[in-house]
């Protein structure tokens, strides 16, 4: 069986290229328009050209989102970004909304296109479907179990079947939310959702006499409708063996930071140089809420992150390796400090202690407080372009 695709997502193009050097085998980005994450830096379309120039010399792929739930208006601005989109050889297109996809068919026959998990594909009629309609993969519902996987598998041979293995779920179903729209009049569903099941709310009972609803806080807090995060790095084979070819990481809006660290940990238990449970512990050097299987196992009621918003990881990101022997100071620190070297190489989780600095005239420097500072330091290790400093 072919190993299965690590898809990684690229906010703008710095992202892109952390994700390519970390391990991942495909990018998934959006223009900047009809993309679900308008609130990303996103693409324009002269880097959207360049960005499919720079994966295809490195033999990835890279699939961009068209996958707003479209109105009548967008449809001439539509056509001409599947046409686009086919010309600079995106690999492909991911798409929601049944009139687009046949736009697309119809203006850009060449340009795979990928259903978008925005679609609901709950059950494999509705992925038969979007197979004879000449789909060539379904981003699957997160609230699929491993078992419907198979069975969409098996109903439809020959289709790719896509799904989330990490990262942020969302408290509606498949995405389909009305409360940005609510709160913020921000409409999730054409990419201006403004996350507002991630607030603190504050709860008010009201008399039961007038109509209200008597609401208590308790010892968990008030976060009501903050999702887990998803995380599957223990299960990747029951998911290949389910049929899924392709293991996606949510995170458009998240930091490089946070893309490389989880990306490298997917990488290294999906090629075996790092056991399942190192690599836990890696997804747990960054900011993350606490952990769920979601769906994968069958039903379950306890996907709801009601401690708080998000813990902060073990590690402290620091600094950024340029070109040259350089660092940039991201977060404050000083000598005397432990760094630890997060890097796709055999440097990898090497620590050493900060014990000279030098700014870039030379003159030594103690503290690292200045933003975004340019520094020399001395490391046993060889530091190289890309990788990243956190402080144990």
């Amino acid at each position: 069986m072919q190993s299965p695709e690590l898809l990684a997502p690229a906010g703008n193009f710095e992202k892109l290229k952390t994700a390519l050097r970390f391990g991942a085998d495909a990018v998934y980005l959006g223009g900047k328009s009809f993309s679900l994450r308008s609130f990303s830096d996103n693409f324009t379309d002269e880097e959207l050209k360049a960005a499919a120039e720079y994966v295809h010399a490195r033999g990835k792929k890279m699939y961009v989102t068209v996958n707003i739930f479209a109105k009548n208006s967008d449809f001439s601005q539509l056509e001409k970004t599947f046409r686009f989109l086919q010309e600079i050889g995106a690999d492909a297109a991911l798409v929601t909304d049944a009139g687009a996809f046949a736009l697309a068919r119809k203006v850009a026959p060449n340009l795979p296109l990928h259903i978008s998990t925005q679609a609901n594909t709950t059950n494999a009629y509705a992925a038969r479907f979007w197979q004879e309609a000449g789909a060539e993969r379904v981003v699957l519902a997160r609230e699929l179990s491993l078992q419907e996987i198979a069975q969409i598998r098996d109903h439809c041979p020959g289709l790719e079947l896509e799904a989330f293995v990490h990262g942020a779920m969302c408290i509606s179903y498949s995405g389909r939310c009305l409360l940005s729209n609510y709160l913020a009049h921000r409409d999730s569903n054409r990419g201006a959702c403004v996350q507002a099941c991630r607030w603190k709310f504050d709860l008010r009972a009201r008399r039961e006499e007038v109509g209200g609803l008597t609401a208590e806080e308790d010892e968990r807090g008030t976060y009501l409708l903050n999702s887990k995060d998803l995380n599957m790095l223990s299960h990747l084979e029951e998911m290949r063996r389910a049929g899924v070819c392709s293991f996606k990481i949510e995170g458009r809006m998240k930091s490089s930071y946070y893309l490389a660290t989880v990306v490298n940990a997917y990488r290294r238990v999906l090629d075996k140089t790092l056991s399942v449970e190192e690599g836990q512990e890696e997804l747990k050097k960054v900011a993350h809420r606490a952990f769920t299987t979601a769906y994968m196992f069958g039903d379950n009621a306890e996907t709801v992150n009601y401690e708080d918003s998000q813990e902060s990881g073990t590690r402290e990101y620091v600094a950024d390796v340029l070109a040259d022997g350089l660092v940039q100071m991201r977060n404050r620190f000083r000598t005397g400090d432990k760094l630890e070297i997060l890097s796709p190489t055999d440097t990898f989780n090497r620590t050493f202690t900060v014990e000279n600095m030098e700014d870039e005239a030379g003159a030594p420097v103690q503290d690292a407080k200045l933003v975004m500072q340019k520094l020399r330091l001395s490391c046993p290790y060889p530091l190289r372009e890309g990788d990243i400093l956190r402080r144990v």
